[in-house]
């Protein structure tokens, strides 16, 4: 869909925690962009972890909120480099966003033709056949969802 005629190119968002699968589910994404005129958008989620006290309450925690991005877009730009050869003319748009992963998501895919995600993250317990995140993508996503095995 040619932007020229007033249509938005389509729109792929891949999720990207640096992870092996979320890699493989980048590259994959990736070729699928340059196949459909697709722009990418690569998206990390990121939280503040929260400390938990001898009884399970929250204890404080100084929240160095700036020091949390700061890394959460570096994995990033390790991810978007680690596709770089392969996007060629595709245009990715890194995204490091504040929130729990498959929250933001899941609203990073309203109004995408395609979300990708890695079937494993950095997350989760080593029995699942999906991670939680992919899971709950599958299960709510606003559009098609492919969930790329590592």
């Amino acid at each position: 869909m040619p932007e020229e005629q007033g249509e938005m190119a389509p729109r792929i968002v891949a999720g990207a925690d640096g992870s092996s699968s979320a890699q493989a589910a980048l590259h994959w994404a990736v070729r699928q962009a340059r196949l459909t005129g697709a722009v990418l958008e690569a998206v990390l989620a990121w939280e503040v972890p929260i400390a938990l006290g001898r009884f399970g309450t929250a204890r404080d925690v100084p929240r160095e909120d700036t020091e949390f991005r700061q890394a959460a877009e570096q994995v990033l730009a390790e991810a978007v480099a680690g596709v770089a050869d392969a996007a060629g003319g595709v245009e990715v748009r890194p995204q490091a966003l504040e929130g729990n992963a498959a929250a933001v998501l899941l609203a990073a895919a309203r109004g995408a033709d395609l979300l990708v995600v890695g079937s494993r993250g950095h997350g989760g317990f080593a029995g699942a056949l999906l991670g939680s995140v992919s899971l709950q993508c599958v299960q709510h996503a606003p559009c098609p969802v492919v969930v790329v095995r590592g």
